[in-house]
Formats: structure tokens, C-alpha cells, sequence
């Protein structure tokens, strides 16, 4: 009985927003309600300090892994209740671009976060989604939601083979269909024909004046055929350091790095460096 409430709730749904479905259950449309109104006076001239400030009000909600891998085709999936690193950058800047541009409802809510997490802002299918985060920060530059500043900050230009979901199949349910395998094999295929830019780990502290609240981080890594495996949200705090606000795998749930950035990355092991991403001003 209650499958069949959720997906006529999900299909009442689909008819606001460009997205070809998207699941949502009645307790996460509420959470989207609540948290427009919670963030509703946070808008900063400082869009940075917006970014920050709307991130912080997701302290302590529970890391959970997957979150969108549900069902057996592609959906725009809603949930505030259990975010992973991805999810949590990727609602935190839904709602900043909310406030940026003076909207108010669940629609536009979902239209964003749809542009934000998509190729090209559009789903289509499991393959649209930007899985890569490299790629998910050089499609939302294209779309000029963000620009990539590693380069100004001392970042270097790197070639690595970026293959690591067709080599691991068998880790993602939705690589079973040969036509997403061989969109997906077609993403890494561009990503091995573009560089990308990196701020090696021991110059992080050297550079860390460059890097602003707001600013999003993602953690490059030595792991054979992937670029990042976390990512968050840059914050300046009262030591005057940049720390990291994400979604942790380590307290399992939503917070502000206790250690500043480059010390909190020594001890990730096969940790390379960063990517610094700014939200557009």
C-alpha cells in the first residue's frame, strides 16, 4: 500500500518539472518546503558566504551512500533526509542559486538541482548524470554556474586515464544495459582527451590565502582510472584556516572539518590534492 502511494506521488510530481520523472517522497517535499523557509534571509552580497551559510543549516544530517541509485531507470532524485558528498554540494548550491535569483517554490527547486546534476542540465537517462566529479565541475562552468579557479590558485595540468566505472562494472547496477555501458565508456573516453588542473597536496597551505568560503573542493586521488572521491564545501572559520564543511564518511554525517583543509587531507590515504571550484559571483 504505501509503494503505491509513493509512486502516485511520484508520478503527480513529474508534471513539474522537465525532468522525464523524478521520486520524491511527501516527507522530502516537505523537507524542500522547510528548508526554503529556514534559508529565506541568508542571501549574502558575498555569494560565497551564502554557499556557507545554507550549508551549515545541513549540519549533522546522516551521510548515506547511494542515494540516488534507486529504481531501474533514471529519476530526479529529492532527498534532504540522508545526503552523500555529491548530493549535499549539489542541493547546497541548488538552494544558493534559489536565493540568487529570487525563487521560491518546489518546482524551481527541482529545475535547478535537474540543471546542476545533469549534462547539460538536461536528464537523460543514467549516462546524463555527471558521475565524474571533473566533469561535473567542467559542464556546470560551461553552463556558467561555477568557474574552475585551480589554475590561479597554483594548480598544475595533469593527463590521467579516467576509466573507472567500465573497469568496475560490476559496482554499478545500472551498467548491466550495454547502451549505458557504452555512454558511460563514451564520458571517460572525452575526459582522456582533456586535462585537468590540480593543486598538489603540499602546496595546499602555501595557497590557501586564494581559496574563499563558498568555494567548492573536490579531492583529487592516485586511485588507477578516477579523478575525485569526495567532495565539500570550503569555509573559513574562526582560526582564520580554511576548513571543509561536507558530507563525512567518517562521522557519518554533515560538519566542518575539526582539522583546516591541509592538515584534515594528510590524512586521507592516496590523497593527491584538490580542485577548487568558485560558485559564479
Amino acid at each position: 500500500m504505501l509503494k503505491s502511494i509513493l509512486f502516485i506521488f511520484v508520478l503527480t510530481l513529474s508534471q513539474y518539472t522537465s525532468a522525464q520523472q523524478i521520486t520524491c517522497s511527501p516527507a522530502d517535499k516537505q523537507a524542500v518546503e522547510n528548508k526554503l523557509t529556514a534559508i529565506d534571509g541568508l542571501i549574502k552580497k558575498d555569494f560565497g558566504k551564502t554557499i556557507v551559510a545554507i550549508g551549515k543549516t545541513f549540519m549533522d544530517t546522516p551521510y548515506v551512500a547511494k542515494t540516488l541509485e534507486i529504481g531501474d531507470t533514471e529519476t530526479l532524485v529529492i532527498n534532504l533526509q540522508g545526503l552523500d558528498c555529491t548530493t549535499y554540494v549539489e542541493n547546497v548550491l541548488a538552494f544558493g542559486l534559489m536565493l540568487k535569483n529570487e525563487k521560491s517554490g518546489f518546482n524551481d527547486f527541482t529545475e535547478i538541482l535537474e540543471s546542476i546534476r545533469y549534462k547539460d542540465g538536461e536528464l537523460d537517462g543514467y549516462a546524463s548524470r555527471l558521475h565524474y566529479f571533473s566533469e561535473w565541475i567542467a559542464n556546470n562552468e560551461k553552463k556558467g554556474l561555477l568557474k574552475d579557479i585551480t589554475s590561479e590558485i597554483g594548480g598544475e595540468e595533469i593527463i590521467k586515464p579516467i576509466n573507472f566505472m567500465s573497469t568496475h562494472r560490476d559496482l554499478y547496477p545500472f551498467l548491466s544495459d550495454d547502451k549505458n555501458f557504452e555512454k558511460i565508456k563514451a564520458s571517460e573516453n572525452y575526459l582522456n582527451n582533456q586535462p585537468i588542473c590540480i593543486l598538489a597536496q603540499d602546496d595546499i597551505a602555501a595557497n590557501e590565502h586564494l581559496i574563499q568560503s563558498g568555494d567548492i573542493i573536490a579531492l583529487t586521488t592516485s586511485i588507477n582510472g578516477l579523478d575525485i572521491t569526495h567532495t565539500g564545501i570550503a569555509t573559513r572559520e574562526k582560526d582564520g584556516r580554511i576548513h571543509l564543511l561536507h558530507a563525512s564518511t567518517g562521522s557519518m554525517k554533515v560538519e566542518v572539518s575539526e582539522k583546516p583543509l591541509a592538515e584534515y587531507l594528510k590524512k586521507i590515504k592516496k590523497n593527491t590534492g584538490i580542485m577548487v571550484a568558485r560558485p559564479t559571483r
